[in-house]
């Protein structure tokens, strides 16, 4: 064939239009491979969604592989039911429960005091059950999964038994402790026919300030690392579909207790900026999960935090490229409350981002009344979303696929309703031996004149302070409301009924909460620290002593007898200027019901072995202070504690 000059230009011009078609399919190969890296199912599904699946489809049978059942459940779903698995609201929310089927809902959950109208275990068991029921009445009868803050026992019911906080529980440095502090938690979630607990919380708290610092085992990577998968283990067990397995979630992914003093809430601490290196990023934040991933976490909460401008609710390279990518988690995402709407007003866009970015499921939660969006708005926003191309269907099928996943692995097809013959286990003596235990093991003796342990046969205790007689200031934030409240709040004992129980019958046990009416007394147990709080509202400028708590002290001090301190705190408070006066001092951290495991310590019914797993501060000016630091000089250091 003869060719011309123009010819000869146009064949040119076509092999190179060829080349670039060809170099810009190998790009887009390539990204494709990548990408499928993170997805569990990587081909293309058939599209059922028009059909009714009958009684022999694959993904009811429990004898197949979980996921031949998810691939095969997914085929029959629509867009509207699969964004409704993605989706997860507060009960107190449902504009009608039958908003369930509705919308297809995933998951539901309580917030902190989100409860029944009566908050007693068979209620909780009952309203769960009403819910999956609703659920199960759907054409593809796909079982929700239902989520509460169980962070130190069942807390948000009234009855369970409530554990020492996290601070307390890393100062026990016992592994197989908190397992089975987590195991007897489960157990009392499990009872409630609740299946998913948002902890445990794996925050690596580096500033006393944050009021989140009781929610974290201690301030160094270790000992978060050992006692996370010891969590995990004991909610989950080896077996997700055990009858007493919870499904874990491991929070805050990640640097929530490294923020900034001024970059969050209120220009103070929490929800702020960690401002770090990568490599402190995986040094000291990352440990714990890596420890949680390796006993099998099912599930990961981001953090509301930035780590260094960036939100980790949409930041691709935490959720995807680090966490499902180079750690191979194979589990899904839960948001934050509230999370996406936390970075700006631009609602729409926040959804877009996060979801591409990683996240699975999204706890909307629908609290429309404080302020916050619809439940409705978000699943609309994500169709719409999907429908133009700003989310592919690829996204939203392996966001569908880790959630569909995880309620196989739990045998919720199998097994959807309560088992009420587990009520009998909440709140009982065998779980609240177990956190007698944790809080014996948790106690840390700071100072001994020689006065502890104290004799059961004195003649009298006289007994003061604001926490010795107050169950809500001795359990913390986080217990039957979300910041928690002072008084008899549920079932327990406090520190001075305790006391009362422990001594011989030859022993007069007095109590004033001011310190008066010491005089005579052998020695004097003054029981102070700090009321309750939680996220949000716990960030403080000043941890000094409260001036109450000091008049307490000074009153029996006046009256010429000795004092042994007990504090009842999330955190260390400044005691500098006190410490010499007093002839003892115990930190007892936030215990929880168990009041006798105090008694235990004072009385020398147990030698103390708890170790500080946070460094105690000798001023506000040294804060932050923590292990490994240049200048370390605090007023007791990390892991110091004193036994008799």
């Amino acid at each position: 064939m003869f060719l011309t000059k123009d010819k000869i230009s146009l064949l040119i011009v076509i092999l190179l239009f060829a080349g670039c078609q060809s170099k810009k399919s190998y790009q887009a190969t390539d990204k494709n491979k990548k990408d499928l890296e993170s997805v569990l199912i990587k081909e293309q599904l058939v599209d059922r969604s028009t059909q009714v699946p009958t009684d022999s489809s694959l993904y009811k049978n429990p004898g197949l592989p979980v996921m031949d059942r998810v691939r095969d459940l997914l085929s029959y779903m629509t867009l509207e039911e699969k964004i409704g698995q993605m989706t997860q609201v507060d009960r107190q929310f449902l504009e009608s429960d039958n908003d369930i089927s509705t919308y297809y809902l995933g998951s539901l959950l309580s917030g902190g005091g989100s409860t029944p109208p009566k908050n007693y275990p068979k209620s909780w068991a009952e309203m769960y059950d009403g819910f999956q029921k609703i659920a199960l009445s759907t054409r593809l009868s796909i079982p929700i999964m239902y989520g509460i803050d169980a962070v130190h026992g069942h807390n948000n019911v009234i009855g369970a038994t409530i554990f020492p906080h996290h601070i307390g529980l890393g100062c026990t440095n016992n592994p197989q402790l908190i397992e089975d502090v987590y195991r007897a938690t489960a157990e009392e979630v499990a009872a409630t026919g609740i299946d998913w607990d948002f902890a445990p919380c794996l925050a690596v708290p580096r500033d006393e300030r944050w009021g989140r610092t009781y929610e974290g085992f201690g301030e160094t990577p270790n000992i978060v690392k050992s006692m996370a998968a010891a969590a995990v283990r004991g909610l989950q067990t080896d077996r997700l579909d055990g009858p007493t397995s919870i499904l874990a979630c491991a929070k805050h992914f990640i640097g929530d207790g490294g923020t900034k003093w001024g970059t969050g809430l209120k220009e103070k601490l929490d929800q702020g900026d960690t401002q770090i290196t990568e490599q402190e990023l995986r040094e000291i934040h990352l440990p714990g999960y890596l420890a949680a991933l390796e006993a099998g976490v099912g599930t990961i909460m981001p953090s509301y935090n930035q780590v260094n401008g960036e939100y980790c609710h949409v930041s691709k390279y935490l959720l995807t490229d680090l966490l499902k990518k180079e750690l191979g988690f194979k589990g899904f995402l839960v948001s934050d409350w509230q999370g996406l709407e936390k970075m700006g007003d631009d609602y729409k866009s926040n959804i877009i981002t996060s979801i591409n970015a990683g996240m699975d499921m999204v706890m909307v939660p629908g609290a429309e009344k404080f302020g916050g969006q619809k439940y409705t708005n978000f699943i609309n926003l994500l169709i719409e979303s999907v429908n133009e191309g700003s989310i592919s269907e690829n996204r939203i099928n392996d966001a569908v696929a880790r959630i569909l996943k995880i309620k196989f692995e739990m045998g919720l097809f199998e097994r959807p309703y309560s088992d009420k013959s587990l009520l009998k286990k909440v709140g009982s003596k065998e779980h609240r031996n177990i956190a007698r235990e944790a809080v014996k093991q948790s106690l840390v003796v700071l100072k001994n004149d020689g006065v502890l342990p104290l004799s059961k046969d004195l003649g009298h205790i006289h007994v003061a302070g604001k926490n010795a007689d107050d169950l809500g200031n001795q359990c913390g934030g986080w217990t039957i409301s979300w910041q928690g409240e002072s008084g008899p709040i549920t079932k327990g004992t406090t520190i001075y009924e305790a006391i009362q129980v422990a001594v011989s019958s030859v022993t007069n046990v007095t109590f004033s909460k001011n310190g008066s009416g010491a005089k005579g007394a052998d020695v004097g147990i003054v029981v102070i620290g700090e009321t309750p709080y939680a996220e949000m509202e716990g960030d403080r400028e000043s941890l000094v002593l409260d001036k109450k708590d000091l008049a307490a002290i000074d009153r029996i001090k006046k009256a010429g007898v000795p004092v042994v301190v007990i504090i009842v705190s999330g955190r260390p408070l400044i005691i500098t200027d006190e410490l010499d006066k007093w002839s003892g001092l115990i930190a007892a951290w936030l215990p929880g019901s168990e009041g006798k495991g105090v008694t235990d310590v004072i009385f020398g019914d147990y030698n103390p072995t708890g170790r500080l797993s946070i460094s105690w501060p000798r001023s506000m000016e040294q804060i932050p202070i923590n292990f490994g630091d240049v200048n370390y000089d605090p007023l007791f250091e990390y892991g110091f504690g004193l036994s008799y």
